[in-house]
């Protein structure tokens, strides 16, 4: 895939994921991807997923950079969403807050093989916890 394929597979990413589609989401992952270096597939990544959907119901993302080189592309993401459910130990507290999260991914036949990545859990924490 060529830098523009790229960015259009990350944009169908990004819509699928800000319609809470985690079914066009599975589309878009090899059934195998290694996320932090780990082989934990893409039904683990649609339960974390879920997961995130279930404490923040209302969760968006917005772009802020995507660069693509070769393979890979990199973005930086901002989320933000109302705490509705338990999320990294933390009960529900109906807190609106918002985060920045970084992702990784390697694509290969239209499909993300391999993603790293990290959200700011510190400064997210701080906020459920007020």
């Amino acid at each position: 895939m060529g830098p523009d394929q790229l960015r259009w597979w990350f944009d169908d990413y990004l819509e699928a994921a800000k319609r809470h589609d985690l079914e066009a989401v599975r589309e878009l992952l090899a059934p195998d991807v290694r996320r932090q270096g780990l082989p934990r597939g893409a039904d683990a990544w649609l339960e974390d997923a879920a997961a995130l959907l279930a404490a923040f119901p209302d969760v968006q993302w917005k772009r802020i950079r995507v660069v693509v080189e070769e393979d890979r592309i990199a973005a930086h993401l901002r989320a933000r969403g109302t705490h509705r459910g338990p999320f990294l130990g933390v009960p529900a507290t109906g807190r609106h807050v918002n985060w920045a999260e970084f992702g990784f991914f390697r694509i290969a036949g239209g499909r993300a093989t391999e993603y790293a990545g990290a959200l700011d859990g510190a400064g997210l924490l701080e906020q459920l916890r007020g």
